[in-house]
């Protein structure tokens, strides 16, 4: 191995767009950096702009203390670092993997890494890639605590705000899960709601600022509601579920008239009469997660 890869601070595997925006900021920094792709080729701007483009995987997390994954999945991830060359090279450095995937194959992998001397942190990206070196940026990350902070220095070239969730590696994977259910629960709530405003003649375009002023409702209730499930107490003052279910037979009826399906709203108003059913009618909406998760 020659010094010029011996130098790298950190090696990126998966130059995808995350993956390549993660590669530039470090680049941006000022880290020398190896990189390495599958589809050979996307390693070209980074290349040019000063990135070592390893010819192999085994020759990439070789040239650098810490190797930071970014695929589709862990399959593809498996795919790559399970292999005997790349998981001798590993052995006495750090992965951290960057990968979306569920804690249960978190798990998984650091079980693996630990079986072969690899160290490793599990970690989410919760923001797009243009947020990737900026202060909006937003990572969260799992596992040993003084192996993230023996870390934390390089992985702080990537800007934005790092939170280290705690020694249970699948923890990050737990809060992108969630997060990410919230994300396209509320993305697939919006289209059924403009396909109904369509359906009313109401414009995309004219529905969009008001659909803002919902947004902005929602942040308090997030706060409230997390106190309310963590303590047992679902107030419903102001909007008891029998009020929720209400309006809900509403949307229910009016997409059903157009011919449009109603699967998911007909699903969470059946969780709010079971709710009613079992004597929490005046119980705010939230009383459905001791339905979804008995406690």
């Amino acid at each position: 191995m020659t010094s010029h890869i011996e130098q790298s601070a950190v090696t990126v595997l998966g130059l995808g767009p995350m993956g390549r925006a993660l590669a530039s900021a470090f680049l941006d920094a000022g880290l020398r950096t190896t990189v390495w792709n599958r589809t050979p080729g996307k390693d070209r701007e980074l290349v040019e702009r000063g990135a070592f483009g390893a010819r192999s995987p085994e020759e990439a997390v070789a040239a650098s203390r810490l190797t930071v994954v970014c695929v589709v999945n862990y399959d593809a991830a498996d795919a790559v670092v399970r292999r005997g060359a790349v998981t001798d090279a590993l052995k006495g450095r750090t992965v951290v993997n960057l990968t979306a995937d569920t804690p249960d194959r978190a798990r998984d992998t650091a079980a693996w890494a630990a079986e072969h001397g690899i160290g490793y942190l599990d970690g989410a990206i919760m923001t797009p890639t243009t947020t990737i070196g900026t202060p909006a940026g937003v990572f969260l990350h799992s596992g040993p605590e003084a192996l993230y902070r023996e870390h934390r220095p390089v992985l702080d070239a990537l800007g934005g705000n790092h939170t280290h969730l705690g020694e249970d590696i699948g923890r990050a994977a737990a809060y992108d899960i969630a997060l990410l259910d919230i994300f396209w629960t509320a993305m697939a709530g919006y289209a059924h709601a403009l396909a109904v405003a369509r359906a009313e003649g109401v414009s995309a375009r004219e529905l969009a600022p008001f659909a803002k002023g919902i947004g902005a409702i929602l942040p308090p209730l997030f706060e409230m509601g997390g106190n309310d499930v963590d303590s047992g107490r679902f107030s419903g003052e102001g909007n008891p579920i029998t009020s929720a279910v209400s309006s809900m037979a509403h949307i229910v009826h009016t997409s059903e008239s157009h011919g449009i399906d109603a699967g998911v709203m007909r699903a969470a108003e059946g969780l709010a009469r079971r709710a009613i059913g079992r004597g929490h009618g005046t119980d705010g909406f939230l009383r459905i997660t001791e339905i979804l998760n008995p406690r």
